[in-house]
């Protein structure tokens, strides 16, 4: 089951470009953004925006720290830095009709990027590597599959 109030979107840079998806339904219809979806019950985020790249891309690729955070009453939104791991950037000609791959400079000077991809790759070019990298604190009382920590 998804869940419309926790999603996640990913940055992945493949040699120097951004990876881009053109939505085809919703508010982005016909617009490019930064790949992600909705979490799914018993999923942690990274193992969501992993999912989600790879069933709207092809693209393998691992969350390797958050980058952003975005809170609305009615969702929340974590915004990854992904590592690119294997997969030939494809359309799954369903949900996006069209993978883009684009510097950070070339994408915020489109018309048909959306605001938040616009905002995310802005922030991105000045302070790319300002993140909350993965942390490898181990639980004591929790098993290690059941929770993960960025930044500590």
């Amino acid at each position: 089951m998804s869940n419309r109030f926790y999603a996640v979107c990913g940055i992945l840079d493949i040699a120097g470009k951004i990876l881009f998806v053109r939505h085809t339904y919703g508010a982005a219809k016909e617009r490019i953004l930064i790949p992600g979806g909705y979490v799914k019950e018993g999923e942690l985020p990274s193992e969501s925006v992993r999912r989600e790249l790879l069933e709207e891309t092809g693209v393998i690729a691992e969350a390797e720290s958050v980058f952003a955070v975005q809170f609305r009453k009615e969702q929340w939104i974590i915004v990854f830095r992904l590592r690119y791991i294997s997969g030939e950037p494809r359309s799954d000609g369903y949900e996006n009709s069209e993978v883009l791959l684009l510097t950070p400079e070339e994408a915020v000077k489109r018309s048909d990027i959306t605001n938040m991809s616009r905002a995310i790759l802005n922030a991105y070019i000045d302070q790319k590597d300002n993140t909350l990298e993965r942390g490898s604190y181990n639980s004591i009382s929790l098993k290690d599959e059941t929770f993960e920590i960025f930044g500590v």
